[in-house]
């Protein structure tokens, strides 16, 4: 039995599932992400559900509670990148 049956799914989530992300620079992920987790850190290259190209330092075992349609192979060096979905 799921402790979320009785709630709506919301971009806000939780998240409902988790995807590794390999960085591309010309395709958007299956499912926009709610959120990145990092394993390891360093640079992450994104573009926001908005439609905004962003870098960001994170730190290892990080959280990046922003909406992202695509993470960037271009200027990402962090490694173990995963997408928190709704779906």
């Amino acid at each position: 039995m799921s402790i979320f049956k009785a709630h709506a799914l919301t971009p806000a989530g939780p998240a409902t599932d988790i995807l590794p992300v390999t960085p591309d620079d010309g395709t958007d992920l299956p499912l926009a992400a709610s959120a990145l987790y990092v394993e390891t850190g360093g640079t992450v290259s994104v573009i926001t559900i908005r439609g905004q190209m962003r870098s960001i330092e994170l730190g290892d075992l990080a959280l990046l509670p922003v909406g992202v349609r695509r993470v960037r192979a271009t200027g990402t060096t962090a490694s173990g990148i995963h997408a928190l979905v709704v779906a």
